[in-house]
């Protein structure tokens, strides 16, 4: 066993509690995303894949996976965070980690690793799943890291952001409901933007969760619509700010300290 330096105790235990919460209640947590998400790719991979010969010389099948990983990760680190942060500060067990010898970036990271080890469950298993119908593989790991790695600081520390805002259990899943799906669903997952007439092209590139769905199809099948260094650094950008704005909140603690 790795022994934890004195100073650092805290953040292993935060986040070993928020690791253990996602593990316990695997079969909510992990399973039932990525059945839901494989079935995705069986029921439109291979049934419109019959009348869809490829895109852009890629069979669909293969095609729609990279973007139904990147939306089942999404919320997987989105919901994760916002519920367990929402539910923190509902029965005030908040109030014990902020008063524990931890710094302030330290509770801010052990509550988001929750949701990072819950979206790299679902992503990892989704993989390995969709190798048993799909020919997808990995054309671009370093890419592939580098999405999957913004993936989970962005919507991750987004989860810890909207539980800190958040008055009941309606309001964290309003937005993934209202903001987070339709846009990654409207983020070119089952199709190419090139495809679409103008102006919903155009309109396409203002979708934040597109980006990200090209950065991930493009370590996958190392083919997107925009160029990777763009998916990047729009996506990369945008972790900047949010995990910026949870760092603001947990410094100043504001709606934390009652």
């Amino acid at each position: 066993m790795v022994a934890v330096p004195a100073h650092r105790r805290g953040l292993a235990a935060l986040a070993t509690r928020e690791t253990h919460r996602v593990l316990k209640l695997w079969l909510q947590t992990i399973a039932a995303p990525v059945l839901a998400s494989f079935l995705f790719i069986v029921v439109f991979g291979l049934s419109l894949g019959e009348r869809i010969d490829s895109v852009d010389a890629i069979p669909y099948d293969a095609y729609i996976v990279p973007g139904l990983i990147a939306m089942a990760m999404v919320q997987a680190a989105y919901s994760n965070n916002a519920s367990s942060v929402f539910q923190a500060r509902f029965e005030h067990y908040i109030n014990d980690v902020l008063a524990a010898p931890m710094r302030a970036w330290e509770v801010n990271l052990g509550l988001t690793i929750g949701g990072v080890v819950r979206a790299l469950a679902i992503g990892a298993a989704l993989m390995v799943a969709s190798l048993l119908v799909t020919p997808v593989g990995i054309a671009q790991p370093l890419v592939l890291l580098a999405a999957v790695a913004l993936l989970c600081v962005l919507f991750g520390s987004l989860g810890v952001v909207v539980g800190i805002y958040a008055e009941s259990f309606d309001h964290h899943m309003a937005v993934n409901s209202i903001a987070i799906l339709p846009l990654a669903f409207l983020g070119g997952v089952f199709y190419s933007v090139e495809s679409l007439p103008s102006p919903w092209e155009e309109l396409s590139h203002l979708n934040p969760i597109f980006y990200l769905v090209q950065a991930m199809r493009f370590g996958f099948l190392g083919s997107a619509d925009v160029p990777v260094a763009l998916s990047l650094g729009v996506t990369a950008a945008l972790a900047v700010l949010v995990v910026a704005w949870s760092a603001r909140l947990f410094a100043t603690g504001r709606r934390l300290k009652a």
